[in-house]
């Protein structure tokens, strides 16, 4: 019997496999208790090309008290900042990869933030 985590990390392979016959640049989403984190990583999977979350020192000052970064609302300022870094890196176009995470909650706040910044996925 698989654990949670194996279950999740099982469903975030066959995404990448997916994506990697695509050879799309993916947004990759990771979410912890206390923060968000996302990044947008080549096509090849070798480099990242751009990267945002809740425990840089800017987005912790936007944000206010400590402990802030594990809600909505702070997914989609991450959202926002990912899009606008991805867009200033030349990329217009990912696939969003949300690491076998369900598509609801923060990760989808990320992802329609990202959408409404200017992101195609």
């Amino acid at each position: 019997m698989l654990t949670k985590k194996e279950q999740r990390l099982r469903r975030a392979r066959q995404t990448r496999i997916r994506i990697a016959q695509q050879g799309a640049v993916r947004l990759t989403v990771n979410r912890t208790n206390l923060h968000i984190y996302a990044s947008v990583v080549s096509a090849d999977g070798s480099r990242i090309l751009a990267s945002a979350s809740t425990a840089e020192k800017e987005v912790r000052a936007e944000l206010g008290a400590a402990g802030k970064g594990g809600n909505a609302a702070a997914a989609a300022v991450i959202g926002k900042r990912i899009a606008e870094k991805a867009k200033a890196a030349g990329i217009e176009k990912v696939a969003f990869d949300r690491s076998g995470f369900a598509y609801h909650g923060r990760v989808k706040a990320l992802a329609d933030a990202a959408r409404e910044a200017g992101l195609q996925f």
